[in-house]
């Protein structure tokens, strides 16, 4: 899979495609697999990356969604564990299953979180990950070492899933390739294409890397830009009103000492009404996330210093050992689009489920949703699309569609930093075959390098630049400028 091959595909198609998706993150690329596995057209253009916005981003968690439940969502939390089930199925290499303990400091807290919790069970039915169980404190301390004791009744463990979100979004974007789409990072769409009659029948988009400029036809466009719907919206009707509010989330990564178990901890209800993770993750503790309210998308956007005091202060009232800023390794943000809900103002209690809408012009936009359930609310987009567009398309096959790893892991690779797994030949897969462009792509999305630990990124990005100059035939002055250009992004993963 290489881009120069997507692009020549591009040039030469004469005929309009069946579809055209706009947004490489977890939504957008489901519904090119979903499109390309029913044997339909389909090109996906990203204006960025794969997975640059919130598919990066994420708590790392493939889930149902404890708090969904607490909030009398049923039905969202049936459809995510059942989704859940489904992933593991699917894409074993990269999701796995995670133990949860919830530590309980009474009797009323154990009798509370367990009966949640078997709820949570007997919803999950014949795709459960394991059964919840009470645990003494004893059991509790064992599988959670580093936990304060201070107080502590026990606790309840539960079962959840894990993956790593890119790397299972980069799978994915293969996955569409292998069944015929053309997928394209770097493609910025400018401007929606109509007939005469006022009904969307292509797009116009840019090249970023070369310049050049493409007008390209298709039967139905969708949109599925997650925090950037609502501009993509504006290209169609101007006049259209927003549909999605946004909320950011934050998480913090240290060291695996603050963790040093195969067991995550579920903070069960912090003071913004969320619940809080403290999760394993690649070797080191991952703790998020936050809910704040925010009033514009970025392609980066950055912590408050409000929710880093938050992860820092909840944090610390379950730890041993309390993290300070001077332990945090990295610190990344996501933002999440949520459906407009009335007048609702705190956007914890806004529905995490998605939304299909086509405008008078034909543009279909999903939106909403969580990447647990991307397959569900991809399947449901190509539906609607197949049946706006009047095509002869088979059903979705999605649910039983493996995902295969293309990742081939090398032991005896030279590793680029000893602070970090990666090797040389990561990044040279990275470029062969998974599309990559810049320094970003290899050190956050293709390897988690700058999630992992932005300093020890930072010093390994002469590096990583110096080997995709030579693959991409690029000068010394594209090198150096990637390397300015990583640097201006990942100081903001790095707290002074």
């Amino acid at each position: 899979m290489n881009r120069p091959e997507n692009l020549q595909r591009v040039r030469d198609r004469t005929e309009p495609w069946d579809f055209i998706v706009i947004g490489g993150g977890a939504s957008g690329v489901g519904c090119a697999v979903d499109a390309a596995s029913r044997g339909l057209d389909v090109l996906l253009l990203e204006q960025h990356d794969f997975g640059k916005g919130t598919s990066s981003r994420s708590t790392k968690l493939v889930h149902g969604g404890v708090r969904y439940l607490a909030q009398g969502n049923i039905s969202l939390v049936r459809e995510a564990l059942k989704e859940r089930g489904i992933l593991l199925r699917n894409a074993p290499h990269v999701v796995h299953k995670q133990a949860f303990i919830v530590p309980c400091y009474s009797l009323w807290q154990k009798f509370f979180y367990g009966t949640g919790l078997k709820v949570y069970d007997l919803l999950s039915s014949k795709y459960s990950f394991g059964s919840s169980r009470i645990l003494s404190k004893d059991e509790t301390v064992e599988m959670l070492p580093t936990v304060k004791t201070d107080g502590l009744s026990g606790g309840i463990l539960y079962y959840d899933g894990q993956f790593d979100d890119t790397r299972l979004l980069i799978d994915l974007v293969r996955t569409a390739y292998d069944h015929g789409g053309a997928v394209l990072n770097y493609a910025k769409v400018s401007s929606l294409k109509k007939d005469a009659e006022g009904k969307i029948n292509g797009v116009e988009f840019e090249d970023t890397e070369t310049g050049e400029t493409f007008s390209v036809s298709a039967k139905a466009v969708i949109n599925a830009t997650g925090a950037f719907c609502d501009t993509v919206r504006k290209m169609s009707d101007g006049k259209s009103k927003p549909i999605v509010t946004l909320s950011q989330g934050i998480h913090l990564v240290f060291d695996r000492k603050f963790l040093p178990s195969d067991n995550a901890l579920m903070i069960p209800k912090t003071s913004d009404g969320r619940v809080l993770f403290c999760i394993p993750w690649l070797g080191a503790t991952l703790v998020g996330t936050t809910d704040t309210p925010i009033d514009h998308t970025d392609l980066e956007p950055h912590a408050l210093d409000t929710e880093i005091d938050f992860i820092l202060e909840t944090a610390g009232q379950y730890l041993v050992e309390k993290p300070t800023r001077n332990d945090i390794l990295s610190v990344f943000v996501g933002i999440r689009p949520l459906v407009m809900s009335g007048a609702a103002k705190n956007t914890a209690s806004l529905s995490r489920g998605h939304t299909i809408e086509i405008d008078k012009g034909g543009l279909l936009t999903i939106t909403g949703g969580k990447w647990t359930t991307y397959r569900h609310m991809a399947e449901d987009a190509v539906d609607q699309a197949v049946r706006f567009a009047g095509l002869d398309a088979r059903p979705s096959t999605t649910e039983t569609l493996p995902i295969p790893s293309h990742a081939i892991v090398d032991p005896t690779g030279k590793i680029l930093h000893p602070d970090l797994p990666y090797t040389a030949e990561d990044v040279v897969r990275a470029v062969r075959d998974e599309m990559a462009q810049t320094v970003e792509d290899v050190l956050a999305r293709r390897t988690r390098a700058l999630f992992l630990n932005a300093k020890a990124a930072i010093e390994k990005a002469p590096k990583v630049a110096a080997i995709m100059s030579h693959e991409l035939g690029k000068d010394r002055d594209w090198k150096d400028k990637q390397v300015a250009d990583f640097l201006a992004i990942a100081e903001a993963y790095k707290l002074p």
